[in-house]
């Protein structure tokens, strides 16, 4: 295809080749926010990442993103070295250094920092965390709905690497990636270990059939804020929505479909593996949910 795009494609912005990055308590023009080699994060993925969005002065659902954050860094047996308040402040700090008030992405990232040789025991991670906030102005620019394309990469059994984890190791989710490219789409779509449909390599998953919404169970996905919105939203506002399992099957005589993440919030799906779903434009449904989410965001960030 030769009009390929991201769920995560945005508006140019000149700006961004200017931004300040908040890099262990200090904020450093681009050019000058530099890691070790040596670093954890580099070295062997070992990291947990946030991605946060700014709308009208307000980062949505912060504290839903830290308790994410922090859970995450107790599962990997991470310290941060900051407090929830310190991270909050930090976040802040670096927004307001970039004079940001609202369209703008953090990408909040710490890793177990720099080794002292270059092998996997953490243990030999003895100089504390490397904490990092890269901050963009940031527009969602989707200029049609996006392709999908099944992929042979699946999300994994929590005994691997549970795929609840925000990690910087995200090889996996890359290679399905590159296998939808090369299938001639923007995102593969990933089955579970059971062979039901589950998630995208970037997002969370959602198909409507005859006015319901269907995702899936959520044992083997993202434990998403943006999808647990959707789902809310739906509950409080009678849209049925199950967490189910469902096949591709089901998925291919969907009437509508969308992806979920911080980014984009509600992306519309308009082909899966060649297959259009319902006539390829949003569809009524999925045009609601986002018409609720952005009434949410309002009520969020007034």
């Amino acid at each position: 295809m030769t009009d390929h795009q991201t769920t995560h494609q945005a508006e140019e912005d000149a700006r961004n080749e200017q931004i300040k990055i908040w890099l262990n308590g200090d904020i450093v023009p681009r050019d000058q926010a530099r890691v070790s080699v040596y670093d954890s994060g580099f070295m062997l993925g070992d990291g947990v990442w946030e991605g946060l969005r700014l709308y009208n002065g307000t980062w949505a659902f912060i504290d839903e993103h830290l308790d994410r954050l922090f859970e995450a860094a107790k599962a990997i047996d991470l310290d941060i070295g900051m407090s929830r308040e310190q991270v909050f402040q930090a976040v802040s700090d670096t927004q307001k250094a970039n004079d940001m008030t609202t369209d703008a992405h953090a990408r909040l990232m710490v890793t177990r920092g720099v080794k002292t040789r270059p092998f996997q025991h953490p243990s030999l991670s003895q100089q504390g965390p490397t904490v990092t906030i890269i901050m963009e102005h940031s527009r969602p620019q989707i200029g049609r709905p996006i392709r999908l394309a099944t992929v042979p990469h699946i999300r994994g059994l929590p005994m691997t690497q549970d795929p609840k984890l925000n990690s910087h190791s995200k090889l996996n989710c890359i290679l399905a990636c590159i296998a939808a490219e090369k299938a001639g789409a923007d995102e593969g779509l990933m089955l579970d270990v059971n062979g039901f449909v589950n998630t995208t390599n970037a997002c969370n998953f959602f198909i409507v059939r005859k006015g319901q919404v269907w995702t899936s169970t959520g044992d083997y996905c993202m434990n998403g804020i943006t999808r647990q919105k959707v789902i809310d939203l739906c509950r409080d506002n009678d849209i049925p929505v199950f967490e189910r399992n469902y096949s591709l099957v089901d998925t291919y005589g969907a009437d509508e479909a969308f992806l979920t993440g911080t980014f984009g919030a509600q992306t519309p799906v308009g082909e899966i593996d060649g297959r259009p779903i319902g006539d390829g434009a949003p569809g009524p449904v999925t045009r609601r949910i986002q018409d609720l989410y952005k009434a949410l965001i309002q009520r969020e960030t007034a």
